[in-house]
C-alpha cells in the first residue's frame, strides 16, 4: 500500500513516516499543505493518503474533495486534533473514507489501518458513533421504494448490516458467505446506487429507512 501524508508540521509527518515504514508500508511523499497534496496525488498516484484539515493554501477538505473528483478509486483518510462534528461531516461529504485522531494510541492507529487496507471502516467508534447519530436524524419516518436501484435481497442484507455498522468480516460470518462475495456485494451496491465509499452507503441506507440490524 502507497502512502502520501499531508501535514503542514513536518515533525509530525517523520514521525508518522517512521511509523509507516516500521509496520512495512511504503510511504511515497510527504505534503505540507493542500495544494501540494493534490499535485503530488498526480505526481506519485498513492493508494492512500493521510490528510490533515488546518493547513495552509488549500485545507485538507478541500484538497479531499479536488483529489477524489480526480481519482475517485484513491483513499483520503483525515487525520487529525479536530473532533467538531462539523469538520467530521464535511470529510464524509467530501469523499474521505475515514476520519482519525491524532491522539489514537499506536495500537489502535495500527488496527485501523490495517482495515483500512481491508478496505473496511476507518474511524474510531466515537466518531463513528456520531456519523450514525447524524445520519439516524435524517432517517425518511418511512422507507422509500428501492425498486429504481433494482438491489437483490442478498445486497439489502447486506445494506442493513453495513448499516449497523458491521465489518466486511463480520457480514461474511453472519450471512454465511466469504468476504469476497462480501466484497462484490458491495462494489454492487456502491455502482447500484451512484456511491462513492462505505461511508456514503451508511449515509444512504439510514435515511432511506434501512433498520440497522442488531447482534444475533
Amino acid at each position: 500500500m502507497k502512502i502520501l501524508l499531508a501535514d503542514d508540521h513536518a515533525l509530525f509527518r517523520a514521525g508518522l513516516a517512521s511509523l509507516l515504514r516500521a509496520w512495512g508500508l511504503q510511504v511515497v511523499g510527504e505534503a505540507g499543505d493542500g495544494r501540494e497534496a493534490i499535485a503530488k496525488a498526480r505526481q506519485l498516484r498513492p493508494d492512500v493518503v493521510f490528510m490533515d484539515i488546518k493547513m495552509p493554501t488549500a485545507n485538507g477538505l478541500e484538497a479531499t474533495r479536488a483529489i477524489k473528483a480526480e481519482f475517485p478509486d484513491l483513499k483520503v483518510v483525515i487525520l487529525t486534533v479536530s473532533d467538531d462534528e462539523q469538520d467530521l461531516f464535511e470529510a464524509i461529504k467530501s469523499g474521505a473514507e475515514g476520519y482519525l485522531l491524532k491522539n489514537l494510541r499506536e495500537e489502535e492507529f495500527a488496527e485501523l489501518v490495517g482495515r483500512l487496507s481491508r478496505g473496511e471502516p476507518t474511524m474510531s467508534p466515537a466518531l463513528a458513533r456520531k456519523l450514525l447519530r447524524e445520519f439516524a436524524r435524517l432517517k425518511t419516518a418511512e422507507r422509500p421504494s428501492t425498486a429504481d436501484a433494482d438491489l437483490t435481497d442478498r445486497e439489502r442484507e447486506v445494506l442493513e448490516l453495513v448499516a449497523g455498522g458491521a465489518t466486511n468480516r463480520e457480514i461474511a460470518a453472519r450471512l454465511f458467505i466469504s468476504e469476497n462475495t462480501v466484497n462484490f456485494h458491495m462494489k454492487n451496491i456502491l455502482s447500484k446506487l451512484h456511491l462513492r465509499n462505505r461511508a456514503e452507503v451508511v449515509a444512504w441506507a439510514l435515511h432511506h429507512g434501512f433498520t440497522p440490524r442488531s447482534g444475533e
